[in-house]
């Protein structure tokens, strides 16, 4: 497919998202940009660009309404376990921050992944709070906060622990922490929804804050005990 076509598809998810965050998934506006794209293909002077253009912008707003009913392109919190085990597991690309209300530096991270999360549709963004999570956070041994789990097919990847990785500073750019996913495979526009990257591994934060039920802690970075 030429780049014609792979601008009209970028362009559909790009204003499906706008409408999603402006005007709560309103159907019509949906609608309204299917056809104006539509339009836009078929004043094409290649045929070969129109019928296939056609047949892929049809392919991408169906799916691209799926994926915005299952709350792509929204960064959203999840309280049930079984819930986030299943996006998990079933989402091609995802990404799950690990927090305590306690830790500043989750507060931190949330304000940068509410900004990823619009840009990047086909990446499922979610938090979870980790006393909601015992079985998840003992299965992948999650001891340091914040912590972002990344999952491609349903298989984790890739983890971020604590800010070591961006800088080790509490005033880091958005653009620090994308780049990093971005680097694990995790982070997919629309019409390259299943496709996979890249992935490597990396090592936990040297500065760690403990934390016990007792609530005492130190240092930056935050260890916890459920």
């Amino acid at each position: 497919m030429n780049n014609v076509i792979h601008s009209k598809l970028d362009s559909l998810a790009s204003r499906l998202v706008e409408s999603n965050d402006s005007r709560e998934e309103d159907e019509e506006d949906d609608d309204a940009i299917f056809a104006e794209l539509e339009a836009e293909i078929e004043n094409d002077a290649d045929a070969a660009v129109r019928d296939r253009g056609l047949e892929q912008l049809r392919l991408e707003m169906q799916r691209a309404k799926e994926m915005r009913e299952n709350a792509h392109g929204r960064y959203m919190e999840i309280t049930n376990e079984k819930e986030a085990i299943r996006i998990s597991a079933n989402e091609p690309h995802c990404v799950i921050h690990f927090y305590h209300s306690n830790f500043r530096r989750c507060e931190i991270m949330d304000k940068h992944l509410a900004k990823l999360a619009p840009k990047y549709y086909a990446t499922r963004f979610i938090r979870v709070f980790v006393e909601n999570m015992p079985w998840l956070v003992e299965k992948l041994a999650i001891q340091v906060l914040p912590c972002l789990m990344c999952f491609i097919d349903g298989v984790s990847k890739d983890r971020l622990i604590g800010f070591e990785e961006l800088g080790n500073n509490d005033a880091f750019e958005t653009a620090v922490l994308e780049l990093r996913l971005a680097n694990s495979g995790v982070l997919q526009k629309a019409r390259n929804a299943y496709e996979s990257g890249v992935t490597y591994s990396v090592s936990s934060s040297s500065n760690t804050r403990k934390l016990r039920r007792g609530g005492q802690t130190d240092q930056d970075d935050d260890e916890f005990d459920l």
